[in-house]
């Protein structure tokens, strides 16, 4: 027992020489908010990833028939990209036709909107609070943050051997297994509630900036809560999300401040 509690402690030991470092020089900076993120993975690699789960999802879903909608979202997601100012980026919006109230932003800008969230959007305000809500995701690196979570949990169970040997085929399997890529996982990724909040915040940051009124956005997060009334289960969009209530108070709270420093009605 004892032979055992050395070989572990030295096996701790000798992970923790291969983790520190890499977390160490693994900081990023989110924009907008300033908040310090773990990140293990390059935005190429997330949006390697983003392109490849994109090109599954089209796949499965077709584009919408409805050109009026369509032309809507292309029309508000190009103010919001523009916004976004990630030319790196190969934005591009989609209407799906699918009766389910969710919408997405891949890493890389590969948005998606699924027909169902049309009954709550109704204006093109409501559209860009939904769309940027997605792209500040994906412009804060919140699928990279999760995959680098994945990753650092991986690394840390597999054993110090693979660990050790640095293999890159390794890392890439892992990585794709945190990220989920395939359609299910890629078009749900499950946020936690402090980034859901934070997409919040810098998606009305992104209206203000793109000249949509971000006030826009209670209309839109009312509507949402009205229509989940009386529902077992929440719309995809909503799942592990904050409680409608919460994120209601945190946009009002926000709203002043972004009106005043990003919000000019004239553009």
């Amino acid at each position: 027992m004892h032979m055992k509690k050395k070989i572990l402690c030295k096996q701790v030991w000798v992970l923790s020489l291969v983790l520190l470092p890499l977390m160490l020089s693994a900081c990023a900076t989110a924009p907008f908010t300033g908040r310090q993120q773990l990140m293990l993975t390059s935005v190429g690699q997330e949006n390697t990833l983003g392109y490849q789960a994109f090109s599954q999802i089209r796949q499965q879903y077709k584009p919408s028939q409805d050109t009026k909608n369509s032309e809507m979202v292309q029309r508000v997601g190009q103010r919001i990209a523009e916004a976004a100012n990630r030319p790196d980026f190969r934005w591009e919006f989609v209407l799906f036709d699918e009766d389910t109230v969710n919408a997405f932003c891949l890493p890389g800008g590969k948005v998606g909107i699924f027909t169902g969230i049309l009954k709550y959007t109704e204006d093109e305000a409501g559209m860009a609070t939904v769309i940027s809500h997605e792209v500040a995701h994906a412009i804060l690196r919140h699928a990279g943050e999760r995959m680098s979570q994945g990753l650092l949990a991986q690394l840390g169970s597999v054993g110090l051997g693979v660990a050790l040997a640095g293999q890159s085929p390794y890392v890439a399997q892992a990585a794709q297994q945190a990220y989920g890529l395939g359609t299910q996982v890629g078009v749900m990724l499950p946020y936690s509630r402090k980034q859901e909040l934070e997409a919040d915040e810098v998606g009305l940051i992104l209206m203000a900036k793109a000249g949509y009124d971000p006030e826009a956005a209670v209309g839109f997060w009312e509507r949402m809560m009205a229509g989940k009334k009386g529902k077992g289960k929440p719309p995809a969009f909503l799942s592990t999300h904050p409680t409608d209530e919460r994120r209601i108070n945190e946009i009002r709270r926000m709203l002043p401040k972004i009106k005043e420093r990003y919000y000019n009605p004239a553009t």
